[in-house]
């Protein structure tokens, strides 16, 4: 892989089809981590995925490079209230949908005799959930409306903070490597603040002040993009790059060494796949069927909880099997492939035509070749 001379910037492809496709294998390792702790493999057999969780953190380091890709391609940051309004329509139909549909699952649930635990589903975490700020306050419990929409609550906070985020870039794009010392030494930071408030590390922090985690990671994400503009890679060296950069990781994790080491792996990663777009390299990631799992990613990640809480409800009234039941394979298979399917379909049917019919409401039509551009990239990569 050779250097681009000086800080000479070569441009990434508008589109970056690995970066798409690799979120439908993120946000799987996500729901395959929350089935194993009900199933009945043996422990060994998921080695992997108990680390899968840790994807959450490989989608905020992305979502601060697709971001710095869409938005930070000029010399200026882009106006606030557009950038927060696509934004808005980018997350907001599927959460809204998941999370009313929760509602009347909880409205209709004693109706069928089913018994919710006193004080889970409370109006006060209701709230917080639907304005998205429930991963921003020190907590005690967790805000069970729909617990994988805590990183979604982490999102909307590195949004509102991008101006901040696009000054530093653009100040110090020319020196990414500054930009990565400083989301390093903030994760530090912020990982020793977190062990001394809390007990654990900070990749451990959820709605209790999850936003933290996101702060260093979306940096460290903003810090490789403009890494990846001074390399052009052949594809030779890119395809490689690519294979070590995925099997170190997935072997990290499969040896489950720190988090903290994993989250720092995750970078590497991330500029490697997006690098074999620079070069032009065609994976199983650009698959057009890879392509769309990757879309509708997002809402697998958020409508897996409520449906594995549904779906084990439903078993335990029909067979009259214990609460803590494990799952074999054959459920496990059919959990999944409801999973998906309802995933699509909430993606098709709800996120695309929603996440439309507000951004023709909240702006004008585009005009600007620049937002033409952003809006072939906008929706690469992120969130989760």
């Amino acid at each position: 892989m050779s250097d681009s001379t000086g800080s000479v910037r070569v441009p990434f492809p508008d589109v970056l089809d690995p970066l798409t496709g690799v979120r439908f294998f993120l946000a799987l390792g996500v729901v395959l981590f929350h089935f194993q702790l009900y199933w009945t493999l043996p422990p060994e057999s998921a080695g992997l995925l108990n680390r899968a969780r840790l994807g959450v953190d490989v989608f905020f380091i992305l979502s601060g490079f697709i971001l710095t890709h869409v938005y930070l391609q000029g010399d200026k940051a882009p106006d606030y209230g557009r950038f927060l309004a696509a934004r808005f329509a980018r997350i907001y139909p599927a959460h809204l949908f998941i999370l009313l549909a929760m509602l009347g699952l909880v409205l209709v649930a004693p109706v069928f005799g089913i018994g919710l635990e006193p004080g889970r589903f409370n109006p006060a975490d209701f709230v917080g959930t639907l304005l998205l700020v429930q991963a921003w306050f020190p907590r005690d419990t967790l805000a069970l409306w729909n617990g994988p929409a805590w990183s979604l609550s982490a999102e909307w906070f590195a949004y509102l903070a991008f101006p901040a985020y696009a000054a530093l870039a653009l100040r110090l794009r020319a020196r990414p490597w500054v930009l990565i010392a400083l989301a390093i030494a903030s994760f530090i930071a912020l990982d020793a603040f977190y062990r001394v408030q809390f007990g654990r590390v900070l990749p451990r922090a959820e709605d209790s002040l999850g936003i933290l985690r996101i702060v260093p990671e979306f940096l460290y994400g903003v810090g490789l993009y403009y890494l990846g503009q001074r390399w052009m890679p052949s594809r030779c060296l890119s395809a490689i790059s690519a294979l070590v950069a995925t099997g170190g990781l997935l072997g990290l994790m499969q040896l489950g060494v720190d988090d903290r080491i994993i989250v720092a792996a995750s970078g590497p990663f991330i500029l490697s796949l997006a690098l074999l777009a620079k070069a032009g390299v065609r994976t199983v990631l650009s698959h057009p069927a890879i392509l769309f799992a990757g879309e509708a990613s997002f809402a697998l990640y958020l409508v897996h909880i409520p449906i594995l809480m549904v779906w084990r409800n439903a078993v335990q009234a029909v067979t009259d099997v214990p609460g803590g039941y494990r799952m074999g394979v054959v459920e496990l298979a059919w959990l999944l492939a409801l999973t998906l399917v309802a995933a699509a379909a909430i993606h098709v049917f709800v996120e695309r035509p929603g996440r439309g019919w507000l951004r023709r409401r909240m702006g004008p039509p585009r005009v600007d070749p620049a937002e033409a551009r952003r809006t072939v990239r906008s929706d690469q990569g992120e969130p989760l």
